[in-house]
């Protein structure tokens, strides 16, 4: 069995989108061939936001460092660290108060 160090990656992906110019970062810490599951380490730098975007399908965003708006049509849910959303069906944008880091889950079909 692989074991991720998820506060390492956290770390290094918080540094990665501090310094890049969408303000974003991720590793895919979860897939394998025929896998029905993908796991995704996404970091944010504060202020930026993860423009509208359709629904991967059934999934969830958990909430690991800082805060996050996620919003989608009239909706609105903040999220802190432990904090965690079904991901809206709809299209939505996720939107960083603060550095944040977030592990969103995918159920693959």
């Amino acid at each position: 069995m692989d074991v991720a160090s998820i506060n390492e990656l956290t770390t290094d992906l918080l540094a990665k989108a501090a310094a890049a110019e969408s303000g974003r970062s991720s590793v895919t810490v979860y897939s394998r061939p025929g896998a029905r599951l993908r796991q995704t380490l996404m970091a944010l730098a504060a202020d930026r936001v993860m423009g509208e975007h359709k629904s991967p399908g059934d999934a969830s965003l958990l909430c690991l460092q800082g805060r996050v708006l996620v919003h989608a049509g009239d909706a609105e849910v903040e999220l802190g660290p432990g904090g965690m959303v079904a991901v809206p069906p709809q299209r939505h944008d996720v939107e960083a108060l603060e550095p944040s880091v977030l592990l969103l889950t995918v159920a693959l079909h």
